[in-house]
């Protein structure tokens, strides 16, 4: 029998609450446990005495047997002390999409190219005219 120490799900709708429990792999995600070992509770604040609680002899005993920790639980028990805390790499998290990297290029572009100033005379000039336009278009009152 394949044993998974892992979490099973109570509580109501979007309030939820676990029970840790040593449960065979093929079993449904809530259904039959071999052993409750605890409970969490997601709810309460990250630093509350409340939020995990496990029983720590039945834990290292089901380990002891061969049950395997999900990645959850296996966080919670490095947590703990009870596991050495793994090196996890997923260098593929970090790096930005594909439409980051075109924004991020296009901003380059821009930053790289001169800023070219037309002079203020021509500047000038230029407005004069459609300031012109705007005043023969009103109707006169």
């Amino acid at each position: 029998m394949a044993m998974k120490i892992r979490l099973a799900r109570g509580g109501s709708k979007k309030r939820p609450f676990y029970r840790i429990v040593a449960a065979d792999s093929r079993m449904p995600r809530d259904g039959r446990y071999v052993e409750k070992l605890g409970t969490y509770n997601p709810l309460l604040a990250k630093d509350s005495e409340d939020r995990v609680k496990m029983d720590m002899d039945r834990v290292k005993h089901w380990l002891g047997e061969g049950a395997q920790p999900t990645d959850r639980i296996a966080r919670m028990l490095e947590a703990a002390g009870i596991l050495e805390k793994k090196t996890r790499s997923n260098p593929k998290k970090g790096t930005p999409g594909e439409k980051a990297v075109a924004r991020a290029e296009e901003k380059a572009e821009k930053a790289a190219a001169p800023v070219e100033e037309a002079p203020v005379e021509e500047v000038a000039a230029e407005e004069a005219p459609a300031e012109e336009a705007a005043k023969e278009e009103k109707p006169a009152e």
